[in-house]
């Protein structure tokens, strides 16, 4: 990994539920003992927001836009490597989603207002997974508060995010197909992950490794 951090940088992993992040950050940031920052948690909105609660949405939105400006804002003046579970535009992405036209627009005042004062990641590393791998990854965590997310709400976000990176140009971006393997289980396809992440990556390349299973 020497390659990625002859001076510090600052790595985001992105990507839809379950399909790996948290356990690659985590890695990451061992590895190469790097601060990492956790994508927030204990949103006191989230499970009433799955249940369908009207208004939870942009409740739920709105908490995570502040939690996630404080952490990022925090880490804008770290003296250490930087390795996060999330980008801060993955709010933008879930709030067009999640939100009606009335609430966008209120949304998007703060969210403009905090992105601007937030520096953007040396490198992303996005996760990519197939809906249906994605459905099958949650019923295996059994997750409480997850049992509620609905097939076409999956869909939609994984969408969302291949969009979102087709269009997506503020950093070097490594895209991996994490379909056909199982780096949070499986140490060989993990080694074969970290051995790509070993060489250079500039602008957008792809990752397509083949194995045989998916990340929890």
């Amino acid at each position: 990994m020497a390659k990625l951090f002859e001076q510090p940088r600052f790595i985001a992993v992105e990507g839809p539920i379950r399909v790996g992040k948290s356990s690659l950050a985590e890695h990451l940031a061992k590895t190469l003992h790097a601060k990492h920052i956790v994508e927030p948690e204990n949103n006191p909105f989230l499970d009433r927001f799955y249940g369908a609660e009207p208004g939870m949405a942009f409740a739920a939105q709105m908490w995570f836009l502040a939690e996630r400006y404080e952490q990022l804002r925090q880490a804008k003046h770290s003296d250490e490597p930087v390795v996060t579970d999330y980008i801060f535009e993955k709010d933008k992405l879930f709030a067009y989603v999640n939100l009606s036209d009335a609430e966008l627009a209120l949304y998007n005042r703060y969210y403009q207002m905090f992105r601007e004062q937030l520096p953007a990641p040396d490198l992303v590393i996005y996760l990519q997974a197939t809906p249906e791998a994605l459905k099958q990854r949650l019923k295996r965590k059994g997750v409480a508060g997850e049992r509620a997310i609905s097939d076409a709400y999956i869909e939609q976000i994984v969408a969302a995010y291949e969009h979102f990176f087709f269009h997506y140009s503020a950093s070097d971006l490594l895209i991996v197909n994490t379909s056909d393997i199982d780096f949070v289980n499986n140490n060989k396809d993990l080694k074969l992950l970290m051995k790509r992440l070993s060489e250079p990556i500039k602008g957008t390349q792809y990752f397509l490794p083949l194995g045989e299973n998916a990340a929890d």
